[in-house]
């Protein structure tokens, strides 16, 4: 039975820091998903390039998906960065072949996650869904659900 976490940070750095210690935790998996809700601003692409940073990506290859909205990262297992701001409907998410990216083996995780269908998103019951709510121009309150710890 796992826990929510909900961890407050004070700066991008922190932000990142938790994002790494996830990333660390699928890459022992070897298989996972991690959904990503948030407003525009929130720290979601921040969090992201932690996460990357667990499979040994820089910072710099992670940008805002917003351009590409899946990025392949061969790394050991696989690490795919999705990001589904520009996508509208479900319809364009069946045609990029996310779905394809969601369920191979590797590391998949997802920014604007809430632009998922409902039933579609209820399929990956297993992933871990993390939360990033701003609260001031540097801290963070951030949610994660699906996981018993980071350390």
């Amino acid at each position: 039975m796992s826990h929510d976490l909900r961890i407050i940070t004070n700066s991008p750095s922190e932000t990142e820091e938790l994002g790494f210690k996830l990333g660390r935790l699928l890459k022992a998996k070897g298989k996972g998903m991690a959904l990503l809700y948030g407003d525009l601003g929130a720290g979601k692409t921040v969090f992201v390039k932690g996460v990357a940073s667990a499979f040994g990506i820089a910072k710099r290859d992670i940008g805002s998906a917003s351009f590409v909205i899946a990025a392949e990262y061969e790394t050991s297992p696989p690490f795919y960065h999705i990001d589904l701001y520009r996508v509208e409907r479900e319809e364009d998410i069946e045609a990029l072949g996310i779905w394809e990216y969601m369920d191979s083996e590797g590391v998949a995780i997802v920014e604007w996650a809430e632009r998922l269908a409902v039933p579609s998103a209820e399929i990956y019951e297993d992933a871990v869904k993390v939360r990033i709510d701003h609260i001031d121009e540097n801290s963070r309150e951030i949610i994660i659900e699906g996981v018993e710890s980071l350390e």
